[in-house]
């Protein structure tokens, strides 16, 4: 039978993980590259920092969530697609939108989605260095940010996704006599 080395009753007993909540929230893998391209990236990140993390006494939980409706882009107060948020915080300095025109395929209207600033230069889908620094500088920061507590208003851009989308799934619904595929 083993002793513990040191006088601490604590020091032998194994220490809770601190949580690190990484929630991805995306409109649509299937058919838009921004959010395939994204989740490919946070999936490499987080494979890359996972074992480091975890040898520091945390624990990396992902929430892929598909924003598919207006409650769930309220609930989650969801501003665009993609978006990355660690621990509720968003990983991108400042919002930047372009034209994403596999979102406006999918619901038949010109829909703006996130592009991402890292080192001076603008990306459809974010670095993998950029996902796993703004891991790294959660993880490590030493202040908290302050939450944002003003009312959620969907943007005016998700409001044209989502409106859009409607229509265009009710006029393909009537094509199909009514008969979902």
């Amino acid at each position: 039978m083993s002793k513990c080395c040191c006088s601490s009753d604590n020091c032998c007993k194994p220490q809770p993980k601190k949580p690190i909540n990484i929630d991805f929230l995306y409109l649509d893998t299937t058919v838009c590259g921004r959010c395939r391209d994204t989740e490919k990236a946070l999936d490499e990140a987080v494979s890359g920092v996972v074992a480091v993390l975890n040898a520091a006494g945390y624990e990396v939980k992902v929430n892929k969530v598909n924003i598919a409706s207006r409650e769930l882009a309220t609930e989650y107060r969801f501003i665009s697609s993609p978006t990355i948020r660690v621990n509720g915080n968003d990983i991108a300095v400042e919002l930047r939108e372009s034209l994403c025109e596999d979102c406006g395929t999918l619901c038949g209207d010109d829909v703006d989605c996130r592009i991402w600033v890292y080192n001076g230069a603008e990306y459809t889908s974010p670095p993998k260095e950029l996902i796993t620094d703004a891991i790294l500088r959660e993880v490590y920061s030493t202040g908290k940010r302050e939450s944002v507590s003003e009312a959620y208003q969907l943007p005016e851009n998700l409001e044209t996704y989502f409106t859009a989308k409607t229509h265009k799934d009710e006029a393909e619904m009537q094509k199909n006599g009514g008969n979902t595929l």
